[in-house]
């Protein structure tokens, strides 16, 4: 039987934080389309289920298949200053209501309005909680003394 290797960057997005980490991951991904869910109209959720389920495949596509439409549209986004991230976004919104039953979005427009919250939701709670992206302060060096390497005598 293959086995399957994650990549190091893989592995770091999932696990780099520990168990910690991937808890907060989850909840504010899972904020987020609570967020969504109940101010656009045209995104629904059947269920609690339908819901938490609904939360998993979009993490696993923001994941797996967000950084090859990165990859494959990056002339575009550079094109339109980043805004194409909203379509990129809106995309997989709509991938996720096609793969998760009881979970609905009606069309592109409340796709891209879920996207839009979703992203600004994600953005604020990562900055709160010191989610992905952060960097951590680094601390400089000890300076020490220059040595002379010719004194007078």
């Amino acid at each position: 039987m293959p086995t399957i290797h994650l990549t190091r960057e893989i592995h770091n997005y999932l696990f780099g934080g520990g168990f910690q980490a991937v808890t907060t991951r989850v909840l504010v991904t899972g904020i987020a389309v609570f967020l969504a869910v109940m101010t656009v109209p045209g995104i629904e959720v059947d269920s609690i289920p339908a819901g938490i389920a609904a939360i998993v495949v979009l993490m696993f596509l923001n994941l797996l298949v967000r950084p090859i439409l990165f990859v494959l549209t990056l002339p575009l986004i550079v094109l339109s200053l980043g805004l194409f991230l909203i379509v990129v976004n809106a995309l997989l919104l709509e991938f996720t209501a096609y793969l998760v039953k009881g979970f609905t979005v009606t069309g592109f427009w409340p796709a891209v309005g879920g996207a839009v919250v979703i992203s600004l939701v994600t953005m604020i709670l990562n900055a709160w909680t010191g989610g992905p992206g952060q960097l951590e302060p680094q601390s400089l060096p000890q300076q020490r003394p220059p040595k002379i390497i010719n004194p007078d005598e």
